[in-house]
Order: structure tokens, then sequence, then C-alpha cells
């Protein structure tokens, strides 16, 4: 009898504590959330296992992520886009398993953020790593870990301090980045202004910017301090040759046997903007791997009503200005014939 007093204190108790903390962070800003985690990217993956005739693959780093808005996509062309780009992140090491892995001759879109693709093809280099981490991950998962990820939903749904994120965001509030924060650990590397979280994804990663990061200027500061400290930093040149001749290497084969490739270079400004103007001219980067690439290409530089969209923090778009540069770059790749399979309106 006392021992189930005890269990039923214990279990009371235990919910006290849960509520309390859960309703301590809503009243401090936090929201309910589902992470962008390799399992999210695997379940993204996996539908190429099973390609439907109208699938559109998007690959690239995190500003296609947040600029190509999966919602508007489907409606205006009438196609089933796969999220697989990868943040912070070379699209080679996933462009190269959908060729060498996948019967996937559709319509590829590939991402390119110079800083990013035009870096290093060395396995070992972090850009590399992350997306090779990634793709490794989809083949190596067992049963329990999708069980794992599945179990966690609707706790990331719910509850404002579950997170089962792979990226160390200093604004999440789990036990371990708590702790982090508290105890800074220099012996790991620079240690960098705190960089937030400011995206807002669904299972099948549609991503979009908070409305936070819109709105609220000091945050958003947050993370052009973030970017500014990378970007001052001392980086190795970027290897243009090597990353060009690999990327152009995996386009022939995938255009050879019937692909759809299309790249498309999403905004910058700021800081970013101009970093990435002078340490990566277009005439000696981007021109030359759409030439060598043969892929057709999209330059935001190219159109006007591109040139004031709203940046919050120099590198994704806010939500309303990725609705409409989808939507506007839907109807430039309609009108020159790229998309096929697509709505013509």
């Amino acid at each position: 009898m006392q021992l189930k007093q005890t269990l039923l204190i214990a279990v009371i108790l235990g919910i006290i504590s849960v509520t309390a903390w859960e309703l301590y962070w809503r009243s401090q800003g936090h929201e309910p959330n589902i992470d962008d985690n390799k399992n999210l990217w695997a379940n993204q993956r996996a539908k190429l296992e099973d390609i439907k005739e109208n699938t559109v693959v998007i690959i690239g780093s995190s500003r296609i992520l947040y600029d190509i808005q999966l919602d508007i996509w489907k409606e205006e062309t009438n196609t089933d886009p796969v999220m697989l780009p990868t943040q912070g992140a070379s699209p080679i090491p996933v462009f190269k398993d959908i060729l060498e892995n996948t019967d996937f001759k559709g319509t590829l879109m590939v991402g390119v953020t110079p800083p990013l693709l035009f870096a290093t093809t060395y396995p070992e280099a972090e850009f590399m790593k992350r997306s090779q981490t990634l793709v490794d991950y989809y083949y190596n998962r067992t049963f329990a870990q999708r069980i794992n990820h599945a179990l966690s939903v609707p706790l990331q749904k719910n509850l404002a301090f579950i997170r089962d994120g792979d990226e160390a965001w200093d604004s999440d509030v789990d036990l371990k980045t708590l702790i982090k924060n508290l105890n800074p650990d220099d012996r790991s590397g620079p240690i960098y202004p705190p960089f937030n979280n400011f995206e807002d994804i669904s299972l099948e990663r549609h991503m979009k910017m908070t409305k936070r990061m819109e709105i609220d200027t000091v945050y958003a500061n947050t993370v052009k301090n973030v970017w500014t400290a990378i970007l001052s930093g001392d980086h190795p040149p970027p290897d243009k040759d090597g990353t060009i001749s690999a990327f152009a290497e995996l386009s022939k084969k995938f255009m050879d046997r019937g692909g759809n490739l299309i790249l498309v270079r999403c905004p910058s400004s700021g800081l970013f903007k101009k970093v990435e103007s002078l340490g990566f001219p277009r005439e000696a980067f981007w021109d030359v791997l759409v030439e060598k690439s043969g892929a057709k290409g999209y330059n935001y530089l190219d159109y006007p009503q591109f040139e004031n969209l709203f940046l919050p923090e120099w590198s994704h778009l806010a939500v309303k200005d990725a609705q409409f540069f989808t939507s506007e770059l839907i109807k430039i790749m309609k009108s020159d014939g790229t998309l096929s399979n697509s709505k013509t309106n």
C-alpha cells in the first residue's frame, strides 16, 4: 500500500515538474518545434527508392531549403518535390549518392551557395562531411533509430523544451545546451557569438523562417554576429577547379541518363553578398560552373524582381519573400521550358 502511495506521489510530482518547466519556457517565448535532423533527411531520401513520375529532387544547402516553399511549388508545378538540401554543406556527396545509388532521372534542382559548393571536395573537410554523414546515416540507420524518431515527433510537436536536433542552437532549452551555455568549452575551437535558432520545419522538410527572426531586429542581429565572426575568420582558398570538375563530371553522367539538371543561385545580402561577390566572382565561379556542367542556370542577380528581397540575417529569405521567390522562379522556369511534368497554366 505504501509503495502505491509513493508511486502516485512520484507521478504527480513528475507531472507538476514537467508542466512547470514547459510553462516557464513558453513564457520565455519558446514554442514546440520539429527539429531538422538526420532522420527527417533520411525519410525524404527514402522516397527515391520508389520514384514517382512527377518527382523533383532538390539538393544544395540551407538557402534553397528556406527559399523554395514546398506548398507553392506543389501547387504551381503539379510536381512532388523531395527536399534533400544539407544545411551548411556541399551538395556534391548527395548528388553522387543520387547518381550512383538510384535510378532517378527526373528534374534535379541544385542550390548553389558559393562558399559551400566551391570550398573543396576533400572528403574529410567539414562542408563535405556534413553531407556525407547524412548519406551514411540513411544507409546505416537501425529500426530502433527509426522508431525512436517516430516516437519523438509527437513530443516535439507539443512540448517546447523537447528537441531532437543535430545542430547546436544556443537558443535550445534542452539540459545539454543549457549546461554548455553556462560552461563554454574553449578547447573545442573558437567561441562564436550565440547562434540562435530561426527555423520552422515540417516533416516533409518544408522550411520557413520564424516570425521572430523577421520582426525582432535584436534577435536577427545575433545571427548576423555569428556570420560576421565566421566570414571574418581565416579560410583556405576555394578549390575552384577541383569542385567545378567534380560537379561537371556528375552532371554529365546525370544528364546522359536523361536527367534534367537545374542550378539556382539563391539571394544573399549584406556582408554575405559582399564576401561572395569579392571571394567568388560570378564570371570565374558561377558562369564557369554553368558552362562546364551544361545545366540550366538561374541566378537571382539576373532578375530585377529579386533585387530588394528581405533577408533578415543576410542569407535566407523571410517567408513572404521566399513565397514570392518560389512563385517567380517557377514562372521563369516555365517560360524557358525548363520544368517538365508541370502545369502550364
